[in-house]
C-alpha cells in the first residue's frame, strides 16, 4: 500500500512537472515578443517566433508529417532506436570498466593514490576533440579479421562518460563497511574475495544505483555527441543536425528530434531501474563509511 501510493506520487510529480514545462514554454511564446527582448546589443529574452520556439502542438502535430519514405514520427522511432541499443553498450561497457577499477582502487590502496586523480582529470577532455581520435584509431583496428566499425567508435566514447560516476560511486561503496565488519570476517578467516563478494560488494548497491543512473544519462550523451562528432548516420544524434539544417521556417522538427533524445534518456533509465528492482534487498546502507586509511 505505501510503496503502491509512493509511485503514485512520484508519477503525479512527473506528470505536474511535464505540465508545468509546457504551461511555462507557451506563456514565454504569448508574453515575449517575437524578436526577443534586448538591452543594448545584449539579448536578455530569447527570440520566439515559430523558427526559433514553435508552439507544443506543432512539435507533436509534426510528428505525422511525411519524411521521406515514412514519417517525422517513423523516422525518429527508428534513430532512436540505433542510438539506444549503442548507449546500453556503452552502459554495459562503462559499468564493467567502472566496477573493475573501483575493486581494484579498493583493494590496493597505493593505485587509489595514483589512479583516481587520472580518471577524475579524464572527465575533463571535451569529448568533441577525443571523438574524432577514437575514430582514428578505431579505423586502424582489425578483431578477429572485422574492420573496425564506426558504431563501435561511437560505443567506446560513450563507455568512456559512462564509467566514470561508476568507477567513483563502486568506490565510494566498497569502501563503505565499517571497520568492525571487516574485522569480524577475517576473525572468520574470510579471505578478500569472500569478503568482497559477501560484505563489500552488498554494501555498494546503494551507492552503486544512483551511479548507474548517472551513469545511464552519460551514454546517451557521449552517444549522441560522438554521433555527431564522428558524423555517423543512423542515430539520432545525426538526425537532429539533419533536422537544423532543414529548418528554415519552422524549428518544428528540430525540437521534435531533440524531444526524441531526451525520451531516449528516459528509456535507458528505465531499464537501469530494472537493476533496481533485482538489487532493492541490498538498498539500505550497511554501516558506515570506513576511512581511506582503514583496513582493506
Amino acid at each position: 500500500m505505501i510503496a503502491g501510493t509512493r509511485r503514485a506520487r512520484q508519477i503525479g510529480y512527473a506528470v505536474g512537472a511535464l505540465v508545468l514545462v509546457v504551461v511555462l514554454w507557451e506563456l514565454v511564446k504569448l508574453v515575449v515578443p517575437e524578436r526577443g527582448v534586448s538591452i543594448g546589443d545584449q539579448r536578455i529574452l530569447p527570440r520566439t517566433s515559430d523558427t526559433a520556439l514553435p508552439h507544443v502542438w506543432s512539435v507533436i502535430t509534426v510528428l505525422g508529417q511525411k519524411d521521406g519514405s515514412g514519417t517525422v514520427g517513423g523516422t525518429l522511432l527508428r534513430t532512436a532506436g540505433f542510438t539506444f541499443e549503442l548507449a546500453l553498450l556503452a552502459l554495459l561497457i562503462g559499468t564493467v570498466v567502472g566496477v573493475a577499477l573501483a575493486v581494484v582502487m579498493q583493494r590496493f590502496a597505493f593505485v587509489e593514490r595514483g589512479l583516481l586523480p587520472y580518471i577524475i582529470v579524464s572527465q575533463t577532455v571535451p569529448l568533441i576533440a577525443l571523438a574524432p581520435l577514437v575514430a582514428g584509431w578505431g579505423g586502424k583496428i582489425v578483431i578477429a579479421g572485422e574492420p573496425w566499425r564506426p558504431w563501435m567508435s561511437i560505443a567506446v566514447i560513450a563507455a568512456y562518460l559512462a564509467f566514470f560516476p561508476v568507477a567513483i560511486g563502486m568506490l565510494r561503496g566498497l569502501q563503505a563497511p565499517s571497520k568492525a565488519s571487516v574485522e569480524l570476517l577475517h576473525s572468520y578467516s574470510a579471505s578478500w574475495w569472500k569478503t568482497l563478494v559477501h560484505l563489500r560488494f552488498p554494501a555498494a548497491v546503494p551507492h552503486f544505483l544512483p551511479a548507474l543512473r548517472l551513469a545511464a544519462a552519460a551514454s546517451v550523451i557521449g552517444a549522441v555527441v560522438a554521433e555527431i562528432s564522428t558524423g555517423t548516420a543512423g542515430g539520432i544524434g545525426r538526425q537532429i543536425i539533419v533536422f537544423a539544417q532543414q529548418a528554415t521556417g519552422d524549428a518544428s522538427r528540430l525540437y521534435a528530434a531533440v524531444l526524441a533524445a531526451a525520451l531516449l534518456g528516459v528509456a535507458v533509465t528505465a531499464v537501469v531501474g530494472l537493476a533496481e528492482f533485482v538489487l532493492r534487498r541490498y538498498s539500505r546502507p550497511v554501516g558506515a563509511r570506513s576511512s581511506s586509511g582503514g583496513t582493506r
